[in-house]
């Protein structure tokens, strides 16, 4: 039986780690044992933050509305609801978008809303 060298397949594994390490602090970047452990972790916050942000950037749409909608003298819980009540589905992202970038059309989505939540 042939003798296996694993020189090879142990230097493919290393060279992934350090590569996926590039940009890590001292021997976290150099060093197989440190570089492993940061770069596993690296990865766990990866995953994780890759939830958060979904989390973050609601927080920041919904930031968003409320300001464009309390110029207009109402608040974001009575705007979603009133919304919904008139059937206008229109998602948190685009809604932030029309408070940034176009007032007026805000403007006529609270009269609306307003007119939803009278009736």
């Amino acid at each position: 039986m042939a003798r296996v060298k694993r020189g090879v397949t142990s230097h493919a594994k290393h060279k992934k780690v350090f590569k996926a390490a590039k940009g890590f602090y001292g021997r976290r970047k150099n060093t197989i044992r440190a570089a492993k452990s940061a770069v596993e972790r690296s990865m766990q916050y990866n995953y994780r933050d890759r939830k958060v942000k979904k989390r973050t950037f609601r927080a920041l749409w919904i930031q968003r509305i409320n300001a464009g909608v309390r110029e207009l003298g109402m608040t974001y819980g009575r705007f979603i609801d009133g919304l919904g009540k008139a059937g206008i589905e229109v998602d948190r992202k685009v809604l932030s978008d029309i408070a940034v970038h176009e007032p007026e059309t805000l403007k006529a989505l609270v009269e609306k809303a307003q007119a939803a939540l009278a009736a």
